[in-house]
């Protein structure tokens, strides 16, 4: 056995407030550690989200609960949320990320609000993710995304507190490779995790990448391993994460995988499982 390239060691997924079942399900192919984000979606309570964060802990993984600066009513509620997750020793790594919801609901504009208010580290936060869009975002300009990111990254810094930088999903290597050199040459240093999608049906691929404004033109999606004219069965990120290792440098810095299971926490558990032991054959 080899050891596995470092991009493929230690990677990260994601699951919702519903999915505690699928969790466990998932669980005998995840390894003890795994950094497990959960979602802050607008159709779930404070009380789903903390159980789903309870749960990763009792498996013996991460819990890294998002905090959604725009979906946020109020600092009363940011701070009901943040004791209800200390309480279950589920607020050392946090992903603190904007949001969708325009005008916000409450006073935070942005996730650098939610991290300038100094309440994270009263909680026990002691890490933040923070969000990365190498392939752009519908909304926002390229100058505005940039500056977030800087100005996040600082603030942290600033604050003492450990961060990493989490992307969208991706499905352009070339786009990524150049936005991790961007990253670097801006003085952000810290690790980043490359957003991809586990194994899933190429309708519902493509309807999420229209969702959240990834590229999903034919050039792209050819070069990542489906057709655009061919939308039946699965495809999953064997591609695009072998030419990721390939081209990833020394000079890149610390850079690791974030899975989004649109195909299902156990498919893409056993898909990481799976592709790992290859890799390390």
């Amino acid at each position: 056995m080899t050891e596995l390239p470092a991009v493929l060691q230690g990677p990260s997924i994601e699951m919702t407030g519903k999915d505690i079942p699928a969790l466990l399900e998932a669980a005998p192919h995840l390894a003890p550690g795994t950094r497990v984000n959960v979602t802050y979606l607008g159709n779930e309570d404070l009380p789903m989200r903390t159980a789903a964060s309870a749960a990763v802990l009792q498996q013996g993984f991460v819990p890294v609960p998002h905090l959604s600066a725009r979906r946020l009513h109020s600092q009363a509620e940011l701070e009901e949320f943040l004791a209800a997750l200390q309480g279950v020793g589920a607020t050392q790594s946090v992903f603190a990320v904007g949001g969708d919801p325009n005008p916000p609901f409450g006073p935070y504009e942005d996730s650098l609000q939610l991290i300038q208010t100094g309440l994270l580290p009263k909680y026990g936060v002691e890490h933040v993710s923070i969000a990365g869009y190498p392939e752009g975002h519908p909304d926002i300009t390229d100058e505005q995304l940039w500056s977030a990111l800087t100005g996040k990254y600082t603030a942290l810094k600033d604050a003492g507190l450990g961060s990493t930088v989490l992307t969208q999903f991706l499905f352009d290597i070339d786009a990524t490779i150049n936005w991790i050199e961007q990253v670097r040459e801006r003085g952000v240093d810290t690790h980043i995790r490359i957003g991809v999608p586990g194994p899933a049906g190429i309708k519902r691929l493509l309807a999420f990448a229209g969702r959240f404004g990834v590229g999903a033109n034919a050039m792209i999606v050819k070069k990542y391993g489906f057709s655009l004219t061919n939308l039946l069965g699965t495809a999953g990120p064997d591609k695009f994460i072998t030419e990721l290792t390939e081209r990833l440098t020394p000079e890149h810095g610390e850079v690791g995988l974030h899975f989004y299971a649109f195909g299902g926490l156990k498919a893409t558990a056993e898909w990481i499982e799976n592709y790992q032991r290859k890799a390390a054959k």
